[in-house]
């Protein structure tokens, strides 16, 4: 595996001439050191981590008092013993679009496309709430320009200790710059980038799934029932986060005159802590037993500007390992930098609370912004103590959850992107705000789904940004302390309650996908959530559009961030489909790309769209995320002409997939004529608890009922309930569904279907025309029109034709030939309905988007 840590440069990679130092990192990075003393620097800094890497082929030439340096995309050029870097002095001419383009230093990067911030603490949408002053989002590694620079001159350096410590850089006259030169090539930049200072790690799979976090002062009792309303709702749940309350918060002796007072350190008493508050959490291990039992992980949170108050139970000991007399009742000061503190803070204080079962912390950093190191701020250094002592323990793969520390920060996830103001500007910021930060590497936010604080979460709203928050990188809910905010999606009314339960059952099916794109996160530097223009950087429609976004290679999403209209039952949506065909999830409609379209989309459907012969590996409903073992997996094969995918799977939460402990599974789709075929390949590689067997699930939407199914050569027959290998129809997806039996993963399978010849009719579309027309159906029932001049029986049939299919799929050319005309005569009488009773109006106009 390739080396994430080892800041000295292959020699063979320097080039030095006196007081300057080049080193050719990749054929697109080049570092240019310049010091007045002739001495450079080799350290690692908090962004640069790993110049040991592969020596790229370069050429080496002097000419007139010049120094060249090429590669295959570099020309740089340094006028020798010329002093400091300068325009004057030296030139990068680098390839962008196959012509040579032109940067010298002092030149403004006038097409950054911005990075991404600290935290949303109190921002409404883009904007600083009370002052209004516009987020900034920094530099970022990707430019239009096709070119970045990175001054890393006054960043701070680690030393070579066993735990690599932060310390200042040596006070020198000096330069230190990373120049990147990749032209449209914005993929490669990333990878370079974690190339030379990390690579983004990849969370735990359990990470993946729904988290629950509200602030709020819960029981031991509240939360033993609020996860078993998960289940009574089978909605699932896989992280438990426990907000500030845990610790004892208050004590009489706190208080003056009614007020809270302040502690030794200067903070509100009972805001940082570490002693369980014993009448909230009577035994708080039997309660970590408990969840561990649930299969639910547990995060805390932590504010720990106060420092070690005399209160804690811990107090003594820490304070005797810091040369306080404990008899002194004199706290201990929180000194994140200071390597003697941390090491006592880590031991003493946190590692006997994650013995006892607590997973992972949550960072809640909220005070001064500066440490006794220059250049050091305590959010970086707090992710990456937290995060390098849960890898330095060696148990299990670290992860934190905290806000944005800056450049570099890429390496310790997962980030929480703080207190949003509810409203539907902060919905409609967010999705450009998480695609954004892929551009620093930082692609795995956790936002607060439905927002914070200063609302009331009304059901549109909430569903709309559980929506967004299940094609976000991480999700979970959350809100600040107040009655008024709801966070269980089943106390709101049952029509929201419903949508937000499809978008979460979707996000969780999801996770194989999400798991094995992860994976390529980590090889790439590519984020699961990332720009349009990734993949398209001369579409000018790729930068426009900038709340659409790619979910993995091969899923878009552009969320719903509005409300819907008065007196209307839908959205209207504009998307941007770039080159090639896409399925709309919602509508089950094939649609051509290369163009923009507006699309309607109802409070329960979300746009998202997959790539034509995609193949999107998902998992049966209600499994916990940390379960590993895949024994039963599902396919849905989108139509197209071919298509492939790779199933990443590994130990789910141990740091051993950097050492190639982790299997990958190819699985490969062609349609030839009228047969599909699907190869599910041998699995390659191997890591502790993989399973030997499982079966399969292969789903074909838009596929009519099939002549025959095949499986390993073998027919195989139709039956709706047979445990057996069989196939069924879908009448949801309108496709052939097939079920293997069990199989060796290291033999693989292959599944063939066989459909009808020339079928005359389409199915492109079906589901969306079904699902609404069984929408109005639900309406009339309690909103009867005259039935003399309409037909209800010809409504509730037509809408249920993918049953009819499902139950009789023998009669499927049949029904399938009529449909078209039965659609037409039942939107003919819901317009003539319409022109004597306005109520019909929404519905019509809804199934008018049928097309």
């Amino acid at each position: 595996m390739a080396r994430e840590y080892d800041p000295v440069a292959n020699p063979k990679a320097v080039v030095v001439r006196k007081q300057a130092r080049f080193t050719v990192l990749t054929p697109r990075v080049i570092r240019m050191e310049w010091s007045r003393d002739g001495t450079f620097e080799d350290h690692a800094t908090l962004v640069f981590v790993n110049r040991r890497v592969p020596v790229p082929a370069y050429t080496l030439s002097e000419k007139d008092g010049w120094l060249r340096i090429e590669t295959s995309n570099l020309q740089l050029a340094y006028r020798l013993n010329s002093g400091p870097f300068s325009a004057d002095n030296l030139r990068i001419d680098f390839l962008m679009d196959g012509r040579w383009k032109t940067w010298k230093p002092g030149m403004p990067n006038g097409g950054n496309l911005h990075g991404t911030a600290r935290t949303l603490d109190g921002y409404d949408g883009d904007r600083r709430i009370g002052s209004g002053k516009k987020i900034d989002l920094g530099q970022g590694l990707i430019s239009r320009d096709g070119w970045v620079l990175i001054d890393d001159t006054e960043r701070p350096i680690f030393d070579n200790s066993d735990w690599p410590w932060v310390q200042p850089r040596p006070k020198r006259e000096q330069q230190d710059w990373y120049f990147f030169g990749y032209g449209y090539d914005y993929k490669q930049a990333l990878k370079d980038f974690i190339l030379i200072a990390g690579r983004i790690p990849m969370p735990p799979r359990f990470a993946f799934g729904i988290w629950w976090s509200r602030y709020w002062e819960y029981t031991d009792t509240e939360f033993r029932e609020l996860v078993d309303e998960y289940a009574t709702h089978q909605v699932p749940l896989d992280v438990l986060v426990v907000d500030i309350d845990w610790h004892i918060r208050f004590l009489p002796e706190w208080f003056k005159n009614g007020r809270l007072m302040r502690d030794q350190a200067g903070q509100s008493a009972g805001w940082t802590g570490y002693t369980w508050d014993r009448n909230y959490f009577p035994d708080p291990k039997d309660f970590l037993d408990w969840t561990e039992q649930e299969g639910l992980k547990v995060c805390l949170n932590l504010h720990p500007a106060a420092g070690i108050q005399p209160h804690e139970a811990v107090y003594p000991e820490m304070a005797r390992a810091m040369g306080i007399d404990p008899a002194t009742k004199r706290y201990v000061p929180f000194d994140i930098v200071n390597k003697k503190f941390a090491e006592n803070y880590m031991r003493l204080v946190l590692h006997p609370l994650q013995k006892m079962g607590v997973d992972f912390w949550w960072l809640d950093w909220q005070q001064w912004n500066t440490t006794s190191i220059p250049g050091v701020n305590p959010t970086f250094y707090l992710n990456y103590v937290f995060f390098s002592d849960m890898e330095r323990q060696g148990k299990a793969r670290p992860i934190i959850m905290h806000r944005y520390g800056g450049l570099g920060n890429h390496r310790y996830q997962i980030g929480f992107s703080g207190d949003t103001k509810i409203s539907w500007k902060s919905l409609d910021f967010q999705p450009y705000f998480t695609v954004t930060a892929a551009n620093v590497g930082f692609g795995y936010w956790s936002h607060d789904i439905g927002g914070h604080m200063r609302g009331d979460s009304p059901p549109e709203l909430y569903t709309r940004w559980v929506q967004f928050g299940a094609f976000s990188p991480i999700f979970r809910t959350h809100a600040t302390k107040s009655p008024k905010i709801e966070r269980r999606f089943w106390a709101y009314p049952i029509e929201y309650y419903y949508a937000m339960r499809k978008a979460v059952l979707l996000r969780h099916a999801l996770i194989p996908y999400i798991y094995s794109q992860a994976r390529k996160t980590y090889e790439t530097g590519v984020s699961i959530c990332h720009p349009l223009y990734y993949e398209h950087p001369k579409r000018e429609e790729a930068y426009a559009f900038k709340n659409e976004y790619y979910f993995g290679d091969d899923l878009l999403v552009n969320p719903v961030t509005r409300p819907i209209g008065k007196d209307s039952l839908f959205v209207l949506q504009k998307v941007w489909l770039p080159p090639g065909t896409w399925y709309e999830w919602a509508a089950g409609a094939l649609l051509d790309g290369d163009r923009a379209v507006t699309r309607a989309f109802t409070l329960d459907e979300i746009p998202l769209y997959a790539r034509a012969g995609a193949i999107l590996p998902m998992e049966p409903p209600l499994r916990q995320a940390l379960d590993v073992k895949l024994d039963s997996l599902v396919l849905l094969v989108v139509p197209g002409d071919s298509g492939s995918t790779v199933l990443y799977e590994d130990e789910g939460n141990t740091d051993n997939y950097k050492r190639g402990v982790f299997a990958k599974t190819r699985i490969t789709y062609q349609r030839e004529g009228d047969r599909l075929k699907l190869v599910v390949e041998p699995a390659q590689g191997q890591f502790p608890g993989m399973v030997a067997e499982r079966e399969v699930v292969v789903c074909f939407p838009l596929t009519p009922p099939p002549e025959q199914v095949i499986v390993d050569g073998q027919p195989v027959p139709h039956s709706r309930y047979d445990a057996r290998a069989h196939w069924t129809y879908n009448g949801s997806q309108f496709g052939v569904q097939v079920h293997t039996p069990r199989f060796d993963v290291r033999k693989g399978i292959t599944v063939e279907v066989v459909l009808p010849s020339e079928a005359g009719y389409s199915l492109s579309g079906l589901r969306g025309k079904a699902s609404r027309l069984m929408r109005f159906a639900k309406y009339l029932a309690g909103h009867p029109w005259d039935r003399s001049r309409f037909s209800n029986h010809l409504v509730v049939r037509t809408a249920q034709i993918g049953l009819i299919l499902e139950q009789h799929p023998e009669h499927a050319d049949a029904e399938l030939r009529q449909f078209p005309a039965a659609w037409e005569k039942v939107v003919g009488m819901i317009r003539e309905a319409t022109a004597g009773d306005p109520r019909y109006q929404p519905y019509l106009d809804l199934v008018e988007q049928c097309r």
